[in-house]
């Protein structure tokens, strides 16, 4: 039997934070269920969650995913994910997550590889490796996690640590990865088209102004039952998560080089104070300055 390693960087299960506090990429422990990311939310950074102990679930989009022990979830950049209780069955739950920026897995790459091209799926996917190369992933990502807890070495020395951890445990990943035969397919628990619906129907009206009683019209609901069978699916109001939409659109065009001053209305909101201040809001940076980093 394995030993437990205790001395990983923990953060608390009630964290809502979304947010990476380094400028490339974070490793982190959680331990039981995450009762704080109960609420859709999404990110400009991919995810990587590996549950080391324990049950886990997962809501990606509009399917539910229930992990078990070994599991590892891949989520890609701006895909709206929650956690997805279930009673009492986490409790036990020990996972490791890891936030990665696009830019620093670039770099990692080099000119001879893409480290991103695991995340690059139509949805979010499980992989449930053998017991060896699970080992070799999880001890490097053990590794990252436990290296600023190690006090006595050189801050130079320990960035060259964690840039060789990391493009080795991608590489790995990514090799594995390609053997469709770890997918985990059995993982997801539920699927429910009203979110799928939803999602479509806001895509092909990003520019207009979308009222509830329209998105409820979409899937044939009242609006009041429409309203209540949303909230308890997401965990979002109609209104959060389609703003949430926008954003993640208005994102995509400023990737893409679109100027400021037409995304706002490209993803329809209604001028760009109310724009600036939601963008703001979710990503601690003016769409400008997004902008900029990512051109």
């Amino acid at each position: 039997m394995r030993k437990r390693i205790d001395r990983l960087r923990v953060v608390d299960a009630a964290e809502e934070r979304q947010y990476m506090l380094g400028d490339a990429y974070e490793v982190y422990e959680k331990i039981g269920p995450p009762v704080g990311a109960t609420t859709f939310h999404c990110h400009d950074f991919f995810e990587l969650i590996y549950v080391a102990e324990g049950l886990f679930a997962s809501q990606v989009g509009d399917v539910m995913h229930e992990l078990r022990k070994g599991d590892f979830l891949l989520i890609d950049r701006n895909t709206l994910h929650r956690y997805y209780p279930q009673g009492r069955k986490h409790d036990n739950s020990r996972r490791i997550i890891l936030w990665i920026r696009r830019e620093a897995l670039m770099e990692l790459s080099g000119r001879d590889a893409d480290l991103s091209a695991c995340f690059q799926a139509d949805s979010a996917v499980i992989y449930h490796f053998p017991l060896n190369y699970e080992d070799i992933l999880s001890g490097f990502l053990i590794k990252l996690a436990m290296s600023e807890l190690i006090d006595d070495v050189d801050p130079g020395m320990r960035a060259i640590m964690d840039r060789s951890y990391l493009a080795l445990f991608f590489t790995y990943l990514n090799v594995l990865c390609k053997r469709h035969n770890y997918i985990h397919a059995d993982s997801a628990i539920m699927e429910n088209s009203l979110v799928e619906k939803i999602d479509n129907y806001i895509s092909g009206h990003m520019q207009e102004k979308i009222m509830i009683d329209e998105l409820a019209d979409a899937v044939h609901l009242s609006k009041y039952h429409f309203i209540r069978r949303f909230k308890e699916l997401t965990g979002l109001t109609a209104h959060a998560y389609l703003t949430g939409r926008r954003l993640m659109r208005a994102c995509e065009l400023l990737e893409e080089g679109e100027d400021v001053m037409n995304v706002y209305s490209m993803v329809g909101f209604s001028d760009y104070s109310v724009f600036l201040r939601n963008f703001r809001k979710v990503y601690g940076i003016s769409p400008r300055e997004y902008r900029r980093e990512k051109t």
